[in-house]
């Protein structure tokens, strides 16, 4: 049942009251449900009680909900006076006095009738696109950070797209109400970093499936807010992804060089006289070979390799480079120093030079 004037002022007087008291958002949650179902609008209803104006500030509450709530009222208004112009209906002070309102240009023709003829139509070819080229209106929330964001959602669902901007719009809006409501209030760094990730994702020239998907509703607002970054991506994208993977698998999975074992080398760490070691050219052609050397041992018994290496002096000297113990049994063959070696190198095995 429709509510009168009088009704809705002391509503709107209700809901100003809560708002000063700071009662809970329930109670004002349950005060915009009944003027959203009791208020049929029209501009003089909106006009004369100034519950537009009321309901409008609750756009801002801390309380998502509230926020929500709010916003979806004030377009539900908004949509209904505008169809009213539209249609050519008169106000009620104008039932009321009997003369029409005459037109600017002294014509009958229904106010908004361009505005609403640019919304249903591209003006522009569809990769040059933005909210701007296509003359939309995105102050809808009285947010100046919502708005922006708004304008980002549209700039990122127009591109290459044929649809009209009023469709554009109406799901950048949505969207936008999907993240303050998951991420709210705009203040949020979380609200501003997703509105960010879902701008970029939307306008990556790789995935153009995924605006489609939005505009078509396949992807609600609600689901697109929450979907992860890897279920964002193409199929494409992902199966691309898939053989990049595969191919350094089987890299990986490469035979290695063949490892000569030693008993003439005894692990500083263990004791043990299993050690291993391989050969390779390193550096350049006319430079000597580089030998790396490990204990097998020790490294079966615990992730990281201990690191062997070779000096010329004594027989068997014992050095500790990063904490590590070394032996240097052979005569003859030089140690390539360890200050170059970053921690990870170390631990994978010593260099030696022959």
């Amino acid at each position: 049942m429709a509510m009168d004037a009088k009704e809705i002022e002391l509503k709107a007087k209700a809901l100003t009251k809560a708002a000063t008291q700071n009662e809970p958002a329930a109670n004002i949650v349950s005060l915009l449900k009944e003027l959203q179902t009791g208020v049929k609008a029209t501009e003089d209803l909106l006009r004369s009680t100034r519950v537009g104006i009321i309901v409008n500030k609750f756009k801002q509450h801390k309380s998502p909900e509230v926020a929500r709530l709010s916003s979806e009222i004030v377009s539900k208004w908004r949509n209904e006076v505008n169809k009213q112009k539209a249609n050519g209906s008169p106000s009620v002070s104008q039932r009321s006095s009997g003369s029409p309102r005459p037109a600017q240009n002294g014509t009958a023709s229904p106010a908004g009738t361009t505005p609403s003829d640019k919304m249903s139509k591209l003006s522009v070819p569809p990769d040059k696109r933005t909210w701007k080229a296509d003359g939309v209106d995105i102050n809808q929330t009285s947010n100046k950070i919502r708005d922006s964001c708004i304008g980002l959602m549209y700039d990122g669902l127009c591109l290459n797209s044929t649809e009209s901007p009023r469709a554009v719009l109406s799901k950048a809006c949505a969207v936008e109400a999907a993240a303050f409501s998951a991420l709210g209030p705009e203040t949020k760094e979380q609200y501003r970093t997703k509105i960010r990730s879902l701008y970029q994702n939307l306008k990556n020239k790789s995935n153009p499936t995924l605006r489609v998907r939005v505009l078509s509703n396949e992807v609600t607002p609600e689901q697109f807010v929450k979907m992860s970054h890897d279920e964002l991506k193409s199929a494409e994208q992902r199966e691309q992804e898939r053989k990049i993977q595969k191919e350094n698998m089987d890299k990986a999975m490469v035979a290695q060089a063949e490892r000569s074992i030693s008993t003439s080398l005894q692990c500083g760490k263990c004791g043990q006289r299993k050690v291993t070691y391989t050969e390779a050219q390193t550096r350049s052609a006319d430079e000597p070979m580089t030998l790396f050397s490990l204990c097998d041992a020790f490294a079966s018994a615990a992730p990281v390799p201990v690191l062997l290496s070779h000096f010329t002096a004594d027989p068997l000297p014992m050095v500790h480079e990063h904490g590590l113990p070394v032996l240097a049994p052979f005569l003859g063959r030089t140690f390539t120093g360890t200050d170059g070696l970053r921690e990870d190198e170390l631990r994978r095995g010593g260099r030696v030079d022959r």
